[in-house]
C-alpha cells in the first residue's frame, strides 16, 4: 500500500466516523493506520500534501488571526418570537412571490463560519466576523473532523457557511474539567465553541470537541445549482456535514407545525439549537426578494424562549475552587428542565446574590444558560411566607477554617489558607492535566484517593511516589501503577515554562509560563528576579508580575521548588534561543514556503532570540512569504517592510 491509498483509507475511515456516524473499523485500527501514515510522512516530507490527514492538528501558536474579507457577506437573520411574526414573514414573502416554496431546519446556536475550497481542497476557513470581516482561523478549523479537507469531486471553487458547535456531551467534559481546575466555566456551548475556535493555540482547540452542520453554499463553480435544498444534497455528495432540513414546505401553518416538531425535539438532540429556521428555497426567488441593510428577506429565524421551571431555593454552599475562590451554590428541591433534572445552580458571587435578592427559602425560578447550565433566573418575593432568610457569605472557609476574604477590586472572596485540601485536590487535578504536567493515568479520581490514603499533600509529593503506594489504591493493579509511575518520572522532563503554568500561580497561563521561561532561562533566576524585573518583559505587566513575585516570596513555594529540584524535576527553560541574529527582531509569515512548515520556520527565528507575530504592524522587521501570500505581503509592501522569500530568510540565518 502506497502512501496516497493509505490516504483514501484514512479519508474514508474518518468520513464514515465523523460525517455519518457509521464507523467500519475500531478507533484502534484506526488510530494505527494514521501512525502509518505519519510514519511514511516523515520517511518521504516531500510527500506532505495540505488534505493529508495528518494536517488537522498541529502548528505553533498564532500571534493573532489576520482578517479575512467576505466577498459574499455572511448576512445575519431576521429574529422573530411568535407564531404571529411567521405569518406576516410569510404574507411579506407571497406580496413578492406567488407561490414561495419553504424548507425548515433546526438553528443550530454556535459560531458561524466561512470555509473555502479550490480544486476540491479546502484552503482556508474564516469566521463571520461583523459579516464583512473575519478572522483567519483555518488551523482552528482543520481539527474538526467532520470538515472535509477534500472533497469527493475536484470543484474548482467552492465556499460553504456552516456552524460550528460544541456537542452537550464534549460541553459537559469541558466544564468539569475546568470546574475542577478552578477555571471558569463556559456560560453554554455556543460561548465555550467560540472561544476554543479562537484558541491561538490550535493543539488547545483540538482536544474541545468541536463539530460542524453546512447549511448554505455562499459561492460555487463547476456546479449549477436552483434550489437551496438542491444545493444541500450535493453537499452531501461532496462529503459535508449538512443540517438536517425539511424541503418543499408549501403551507404556512406545515412550517409552523415543523418549527414546532424541532422545539419538542431539543431535550433529545446531540447539540444545542435556539430555534428553527425558515428559508425560501428557489434561489432565483431570492434574488427577486433580496436583503435589506440588516438582513434577507427571504429567511427568518424563529427563536424558542428558554424554558422555565419553578422549585425552592433550599439552601446556599459554597464551593473552594483551585485558586480559592468561594463560590456560592444553590442547593434546589430537585426540578426538572430542558431535558434533566436539576438541584444545584451556582449563584456566580455574593454580588449576584444581593442584586437578585435571592434568600434561603425562596421560590425561585431556573432555567438552563443555552439549555446546559442550570441557572438561577430571580426569585419570587410575592411567594415568600416571612422564614426566608438573607445570605451571608461565611468568615472562614468551610473547608479548612482559614479566613476568607475579599479584594476591593474583586467580585470574589477566596480562602487564604495556604493549605486548604479544596485548593489542593483541584491545584494537584490542574498540575497533572493535559494542559499542565500531562501526567497520563492521574485523573481526579486516583488523586483524591492519593489524598484521602494521606499519601501525597502537595505536587512535589507525587515525584516521591512508587508502584506499591499505588498499587494500594482501589482498582490499581500492579501494572496500572507502574504505569503511572512512569508517566510521573517523564512529566519530570518538562519545560520550565509548563511547570510554571502547571503550578497554578494566578493570571499565569500557558503563554506567561513560557515567556517567562524564554526570558529568565530558570527558576532560580525568575526567584531573584524583582517585581519590576518581570512586569517590563513584554506582555507581562503589572498584574502577572505582582502575582508571581508575590507567589514566589512566600516561604511554602521555596520550600516547594526546592523539593521539586532534588526530586528531579526540570527547573531550566529547554527552549531558550540558542543565537542571538534575530534578537529584538519580530517577524510575519505568510503563504507557503517551498521546504520550510511554519513550525520549522518559527523554530529557527525563536532559536536566534526573534519573535514571530501574526500580524503586520509597523513595529514588524521583516516579513517572510511563500506561495498564495495574502493581504500580510500587500500590507508589508504599503508600510514598506523588508520581505524575505525562503532562500534570502536562510541566507540571513548563515550570515555571520
Amino acid at each position: 500500500m502506497d502512501i496516497h491509498e493509505l490516504r483514501e483509507i484514512i479519508h474514508h475511515h474518518n468520513y464514515l466516523y465523523y460525517v455519518k456516524d457509521m464507523p467500519e473499523i475500531s478507533d484502534y485500527e484506526f488510530d494505527m493506520l494514521l501512525q502509518k501514515l505519519k510514519e511514511m510522512e516523515a520517511a518521504n516530507p516531500a510527500l506532505i500534501t495540505p488534505d493529508s490527514p495528518t494536517q488537522r492538528v498541529g502548528g505553533v501558536p498564532a500571534e493573532g488571526f489576520p482578517t479575512v474579507t467576505h466577498t459574499v457577506p455572511m448576512e445575519s437573520l431576521n429574529d422573530i418570537f411568535s407564531f404571529d411574526a411567521l405569518r406576516e414573514f410569510d404574507q411579506k414573502v407571497r406580496a413578492v412571490i406567488a407561490k414561495p416554496v419553504y424548507t425548515v431546519e433546526p438553528k443550530i446556536d454556535g459560531l458561524s463560519v466561512s470555509l473555502e475550497y479550490r480544486n476540491g481542497i479546502f484552503y482556508r476557513g474564516s469566521t463571520r466576523g461583523d459579516g464583512v470581516n473575519g478572522e483567519d482561523v483555518t488551523q482552528n478549523l482543520k481539527t474538526i473532523r467532520s470538515i472535509p479537507l477534500r472533497l469527493s469531486k475536484k470543484v474548482p471553487f467552492l465556499e460553504v457557511r456552516g456552524e460550528v458547535f460544541m456537542p452537550r456531551k464534549s460541553f459537559l467534559k469541558l466544564n468539569a474539567a475546568r470546574e475542577l481546575t478552578g477555571e471558569p466555566l463556559f456560560a453554554n456551548p455556543r460561548n465555550a465553541a467560540a472561544g476554543s475556535l479562537r484558541q491561538l493555540d490550535p493543539n488547545i482547540a483540538a482536544q474541545r470537541g468541536l463539530d460542524i452542520y453546512v447549511f448554505n453554499i455562499q459561492q460555487i463553480e463547476g456546479i449549477t445549482i436552483s434550489t437551496h435544498s438542491q444545493g444541500l444534497a450535493e453537499l452531501r455528495a461532496l462529503g459535508f456535514k449538512v443540517i438536517d432540513t425539511q424541503p418543499g414546505v408549501e403551507n404556512i401553518e406545515e412550517v409552523i407545525n415543523l418549527v414546532s416538531q424541532i422545539g419538542e425535539s431539543r431535550d433529545v438532540l446531540a447539540c444545542d439549537i435556539d430555534g428553527a429556521v425558515v428559508k425560501v428555497d428557489d434561489l432565483a426567488q431570492r434574488d427577486v426578494l433580496g436583503s435589506t441593510s440588516k438582513f434577507p428577506r427571504w429567511a427568518a429565524a424563529y427563536k424558542f424562549p428558554p424554558e422555565q421551571k419553578e422549585t425552592t431555593l433550599e439552601d446556599i454552599i459554597i464551593q473552594i475552587g483551585r485558586t480559592g475562590v468561594a463560590t456560592p451554590n444553590a442547593v434546589l428541591t430537585p426540578v426538572r428542565v430542558a431535558g434533566s433534572t436539576v438541584s444545584r445552580a451556582t449563584l456566580h458571587n455574593i454580588d449576584f446574590i444581593r442584586e437578585k435578592d435571592i434568600r434561603i427559602g425562596d421560590r425561585v425560578l431556573i432555567q438552563k444558560a443555552g439549555d446546559i447550565i442550570p441557572a438561577v433566573s430571580c426569585a419570587l418575593p410575592q411567594k415568600r411566607k416571612g422564614n426566608e432568610t438573607i445570605f451571608k457569605m461565611p468568615s472562614a472557609c468551610p473547608v479548612c477554617g482559614a479566613p476568607l476574604v475579599r479584594k476591593d477590586d474583586e467580585a470574589a472572596y477566596r480562602c487564604t489558607g495556604d493549605r486548604c485540601p479544596a485548593q489542593l485536590a483541584r491545584g494537584i487535578i490542574h498540575f497533572a492535566s493535559r494542559d499542565a504536567m500531562d501526567i497520563d493515568g492521574l485523573g481526579p479520581a486516583v488523586i483524591n484517593k492519593l489524598l484521602e490514603e494521606g499519601l501525597i499533600s502537595s505536587f512535589a509529593d507525587l515525584y516521591a511516589l512508587n508502584a506499591e503506594d499505588i498499587a494500594t489504591i482501589d482498582k490499581m493493579g500492579a501494572k496500572s501503577a507502574e504505569n503511572l509511575i512512569a508517566s510521573i518520572a517523564a512529566s519530570k522532563k518538562r519545560d520550565m515554562g509548563v511547570l510554571l503554568f502547571a503550578l497554578g500561580i494566578r493570571h499565569v497561563g500557558k503563554r506567561a509560563g513560557m515567556i517567562l521561561a524564554q526570558h529568565f532561562g530558570s527558576f532560580d533566576a525568575l526567584m531573584q528576579a524583582s517585581k519590576e524585573e518581570i512586569s517590563e518583559i513584554h506582555e507581562i505587566g503589572d498584574k502577572i508580575a505582582e502575582s508571581v513575585w508575590n507567589y514566589f516570596s512566600h516561604p511554602d513555594t521555596k520550600e516547594l521548588v526546592d523539593r521539586l529540584q532534588k526530586l528531579g524535576v526540570n527547573m531550566h527553560t529547554l527552549s531558550k534561543p540558542t543565537g542571538n541574529r534575530f534578537a529584538g527582531k519580530t517577524f510575519v509569515l505568510t503563504g507557503t514556503l517551498p521546504t520550510l512548515s511554519r513550525a520549522e520556520a518559527t523554530k529557527k527565528i525563536e532559536a536566534e532570540g526573534g519573535r514571530v507575530s501574526g500580524s503586520v504592524s509597523k513595529k514588524t522587521d521583516y516579513v517572510l512569504v511563500g506561495e498564495e501570500a495574502g493581504s500580510k505581503l500587500a500590507k508589508a509592501e504599503t508600510l514598506g517592510i523588508p520581505i524575505l522569500d525562503e532562500p534570502a530568510f536562510l541566507s540571513l540565518l548563515e550570515k555571520e
